[in-house]
């Protein structure tokens, strides 16, 4: 368990807390809270009582036409969410991991979110050999539900990304003319 989810009391009350954080305008069911955090709706039912108890979330409307959103009159509001994005990061190994099984990954760079840049149109490119695009979409589903919020991913065939690169693609140089961290580079960029 990481420390935060022992500060907060669990990782499902760290996983609706950074739901809800990432995404404050939305107004969410409870189906879309536990299937965007991959917990129980029970899970999600405790939590989201807690959250409600506490003042952070507000609830319109009953039973299954119940949507829950963030209050934004909640005092600790401002610090709440600094904290939580100051300290939500995903590790590069527990990207390549859940990468692995999506095939064979020949260039892994993260950029957007990852680097600090909100508006970026990609947070995630993968370029590799015999890509399964579902299981890559699992694994990137995977890494949402731990942070909290949308990751844009982008994948390519390496033939594909190695035309892309020549003819100066607008979608590769907004990834490779901002912030961005490789992790894997076997194609030697």
């Amino acid at each position: 368990m990481e420390p935060l989810a022992k500060i907060f009391g669990s990782p499902a009350r760290l996983k609706v807390l950074r739901l809800f954080l990432f995404n404050q305008s939305a107004s969410l069911a409870l189906a879309e809270i536990a299937g965007r955090t991959k917990l129980t709706a029970d899970a999600v039912r405790r939590e989201l009582a807690d959250l409600l108890a506490a003042g952070l979330l507000r609830k319109k409307g009953v039973r299954a036409a119940a949507r829950y959103q963030v209050n934004a009159r909640f005092e600790h509001l401002a610090a709440l969410d600094t904290f939580i994005r100051e300290t939500t990061n995903v590790r590069p190994q527990d990207i390549l991991a859940a990468l692995r099984r999506a095939g064979i990954a020949r260039l892994v760079v993260l950029s957007g979110f990852f680097a600090g840049v909100l508006e970026a149109q990609v947070d995630l490119l993968v370029v590799g050999d015999h890509l399964d695009e579902r299981v890559l979409a699992t694994a990137v589903h995977t890494l949402e539900a731990e942070l909290g919020r949308e990751i844009r991913y982008a994948s390519f065939a390496t033939p594909d990304f190695r035309y892309r690169l020549g003819v100066y693609d607008r979608l590769l140089r907004d990834v490779f003319d901002y912030p961005h961290r490789v992790l894997i580079d076997k194609i030697g960029l």
